[in-house]
């Protein structure tokens, strides 16, 4: 697996609405060459890109994504919540996006839009309480479909150890990513067991001697969010192999 030293975050979080096509087109219109987002299932178990467990922080609307019907997400806008977020960036957003839309985007729409702009993919499973094997099972065999054998497949990653284990089964000739939330316990031992490829990491718990540490388990170690040009390049003067962040195009002018 060849990887990028900066990934989209969400596909481009703070200059365009977070997993949405306009955010992943805007990644790439920034120069990122793989974007990351978030996957959850709605209610009739389709794969949508989604990082709550709410609409609240994406449309507004304080409802639970596995009580909602994919037909019940198509009329809702994402964009008055980023101008809320992003108000300078929004503005700038509106004067110049395109026609990648802004609603809630399914898995499917997703990848079928990184294939056509050349996007490498990091796929990150965040199911829904009590949904983290179907949310695996169903992504990764609709994701199966869609991608096509002679490209690199997508990274897929997650918080969950049920989901990664669910991942191993579906692709196993994909390569996971174990995600930790804090650096300790047996993460040595749960890489291991899932056959993960990398290891993703918060940024700020990151130090020298802790890369080392994770760097001696013989897996690329991914850092987030990262959004100053001096602590990515620090990061990855470390040893980090990517650094995922909400602002591609000002870390890849500043580092690549």
């Amino acid at each position: 697996m060849r990887l990028p030293t900066i990934i989209g975050h969400r596909g481009a979080r703070a200059s365009a609405p977070e997993n949405t096509l306009a955010g992943i087109a805007e990644a790439a219109r920034q120069g990122a060459r793989w974007v990351e987002f978030d996957v959850k299932l709605t209610r009739d178990r389709v794969p949508i890109l989604m990082h709550d467990d709410t609409l609240a922080a994406t449309a507004g609307i304080d409802r639970k994504v596995a009580e909602t019907d994919l037909a019940d997400l198509a009329d809702l806008d994402t964009l008055p919540m980023f101008l809320r977020r992003y108000p300078v960036a929004g503005r700038s957003f509106v004067v110049r996006r395109g026609a990648a839309p802004v609603s809630i985007a399914t898995l499917e729409q997703a990848l079928r839009l990184a294939l056509e702009l050349g996007l490498g993919v990091n796929i990150e499973l965040k199911p829904c309480p009590g949904r983290d094997v179907e949310t695996a099972s169903i992504a990764l065999g609709i994701a199966r479909l869609v991608w096509p054998g002679f490209r690199p497949p997508p990274l897929v990653s997650s918080f969950s150890i049920p989901g990664l284990a669910a991942a191993r089964r579906v692709a196993p000739d994909w390569p996971r990513g174990l995600l930790l939330a804090r650096i300790g316990g047996d993460w040595r031992a749960q890489a291991e067991r899932l056959g993960a490829a990398t290891i993703n990491v918060d940024a700020a718990q990151l130090t020298h001697r802790r890369v080392e540490t994770l760097r001696a388990a013989q897996r690329p170690v991914l850092a987030w969010t990262v959004n100053g040009p001096a602590r990515a390049r620090l990061l990855l003067r470390w040893g980090v192999a990517s650094v995922f962040t909400d602002r591609p195009g000002l870390l890849i002018r500043a580092l690549v």
